[in-house]
């Protein structure tokens, strides 16, 4: 592979550094943060040639700086201490690795980090999202994983895939309904991934994805029928169903896909949890379904938000213009109150930053406000220590984008149960 030089300006030590750096495709931050974090295990392997390039500059950095000789293992420790002293670390006694595919900010690491697992490659290609998911596991996710200079990174020991791929359309979905289909999709690069790890001889166990409740109609159906005829291809039993993030302890009537996978020669079966009815009883019975309640819109609202949410004269008057003449019309269309009483609320999405329409939050004696940053965090089920490095209006993008981490945990819990 071409390789290309820069200078390079990285915060690996704790602050701002001047490198020089010699990479493949702009993953050298990708690179050396995963060989840090499969430092003590097998994994590092697929990442130490480079990552010690990387290394080997970071000292010639700091003996120029301290005028002093440093060792490459004293280097080591200082890097590990940075990848490592973060909110969310790698569990100590992890019983599973997986990778994290359209990674976003780490809804699904989150989960399955939650659940034992360890995380041994991630991809995501937005920037902003790489800035919140590093300050949060200490882990720069490679970039586009269309391209072969991410994909040879990731590792053949795991044991399960995940991700959030966009929802695409099929060339020639209705003809064959199977992998070929699939290609200059992002799926063709899930399906292209779990394909190579087939023909190494390292088979994944287990596919879980997720995706828009639209995926289920997209293109008349065609585009879930050669999702779902792609995995069977590739070797896999395959489980569907949407899931309301309402029924797992989240307030926010938030509807989604989610499609798992698993090895038809594993003997093994899978059965998707549903959730909680409206008294907080589980319809689907499991020993380890989330632990969590159904809770109403209080319960992510904080106190004191700040002036800079509440929304402005004339924007509140758009608002209600708005509303008044979808009215007319003879639809429900306009923005949507909600107070902490309200049990739960409307879906957030990533265009929420701009008037926050689909959830204002009642005020005595001022207009609606939006919400922060934070209660977008929670509203998502996010651990209140999820660091949120990056403006409001990434914020904003970030967490619509999301997936609910409590359903994602919820539904891992029965694959771990039962696959694993």
């Amino acid at each position: 592979m071409e390789l290309k030089e820069r200078i390079s300006i990285e915060d690996i030590d704790g602050k701002k550094i001047k490198i020089r750096l010699v990479e493949p495709e702009d993953n050298s931050s990708a690179i050396l943060t995963h060989y840090l974090h499969n430092y003590n295990n097998g994994i590092k392997k697929y990442y130490e040639e480079d990552a010690r390039e990387y290394i080997n500059e970071f000292i010639k950095y700091k003996e120029l700086e301290n005028k002093v000789k440093f060792d490459v293992e004293e280097a080591i420790q200082q890097l590990l201490f940075q990848v490592e002293n973060v909110p969310f670390p790698t569990p100590k006694n992890y019983t599973f690795k997986f990778i994290d595919l359209f990674a976003g900010i780490g809804g699904f690491r989150l989960a399955l980090q939650n659940s034992g697992g360890k995380c041994v490659f991630t991809s995501e290609w937005d920037k902003y999202a790489q800035i919140t998911y590093r300050a949060n596991f200490g882990e720069v996710p490679f970039g586009d994983i269309t391209k072969e200079s991410a994909k040879k990174y990731i590792p053949d020991e795991f044991d399960v895939l995940c991700g959030g791929f966009p929802c695409q359309p099929f060339s020639n979905a209705g003809l064959r309904k199977g992998f070929e289909d699939t290609r200059g999709t992002l799926f063709f690069d899930v399906a292209d991934i779990i394909n190579r790890k087939k023909e190494n001889g390292t088979p994944i166990k287990v596919i879980f994805l997720e995706n828009v409740k639209g995926l289920k109609t997209h293109d008349k159906g065609n585009t879930l029928k050669t999702i779902i005829a792609t995995l069977k291809e590739l070797g896999y039993n395959v489980a569907e169903k949407v899931l309301n993030s309402k029924n797992f302890g989240v307030p926010q009537n938030r509807e989604r896909i989610f499609i798992v996978g698993w090895l038809k020669d594993s003997e093994k079966s899978f059965n998707f949890p549903l959730g909680m009815d409206n008294d907080s009883n589980p319809i689907f019975k499991s020993e380890d379904l989330h632990k969590t309640k159904l809770t109403s819109v209080k319960s992510i609202l904080i106190e004191n938000p700040g002036d800079k949410y509440t929304i402005s004269d004339r924007l509140h008057a758009g608002h209600l213009r708005r509303r008044k003449e979808h009215k007319e019309k003879g639809n429900g269309f306009g923005f949507s109150l909600f107070n902490g009483e309200s049990v739960y609320t409307n879906t957030i999405s990533a265009r929420y930053y701009k008037d926050g329409s689909e959830i204002l939050i009642e005020q005595k004696d001022a207009n609606p406000r939006k919400l922060t940053p934070r209660e977008a965090a929670n509203l998502q089920g996010y651990d209140k220590q999820f660091v949120i490095p990056v403006s409001d209006v990434q914020a904003y993008k970030q967490f619509g984008n999301s997936v609910s981490v409590p359903v994602i945990q919820t539904i891992f819990s029965e694959i771990k149960k039962q696959l694993l």
